[in-house]
């Protein structure tokens, strides 16, 4: 009968603290290209999520960066501020809020984009980029979906 791994001693041991500090990190890594455009890494990926999907509501929009509404609303309104994005209500249901990139937004991601070789290399990873991304969200798909489960029983 095979043992369960003993608990983590130390916090550097914790596979969750590991994934948090690598979030951390990431933000540091993309700092000195997201300063120069006057963005944080929390609207940098709000941008890339428009890109991938554009005049999307924002309650699409924050199933798909999993943020509530309410820590949402002010990321959009900053980059709508910025002139790198746009809300507007829905003509077809009042109660929706469709947001899209401006043309000032897709200029902006492409800044950044040019940048990701450089950090592509920074996570030292090379050819176990592609293996590494997909494990991780595996492991975040899991935990959602075990997440899910218990919520349910709890109905």
């Amino acid at each position: 009968m095979a043992r369960s791994p003993s608990p983590p001693e130390k916090l550097g041991d914790f596979l969750c603290f590991a994934v948090y500090s690598a979030n951390l990190a990431f933000g540091r890594a993309y700092r000195p290209i997201l300063d120069k455009l006057g963005l944080t890494y929390t609207q940098y990926v709000t941008l890339i999520a428009l890109g991938e999907e554009n005049d999307q509501t924002v309650g699409d929009l924050g199933d798909k960066l999993f943020l509530e509404s309410n820590t949402l609303t002010p990321i959009l309104k900053k980059l709508e501020a910025l002139g790198l994005a746009e809300r507007r209500r829905d003509p077809a249901d009042e109660r929706q809020v469709r947001v899209k990139l401006t043309p000032a937004g897709r200029k902006a991601m492409q800044k950044v984009e040019s940048s990701a070789d450089v950090l592509l290399e920074a996570t030292g990873l090379g050819s176990d980029f592609a293996k590494v991304q997909r494990t991780i969200a595996q492991l975040r798909d899991n935990l959602l979906q075990s997440s899910d489960a218990v919520r349910a029983k709890a109905k």
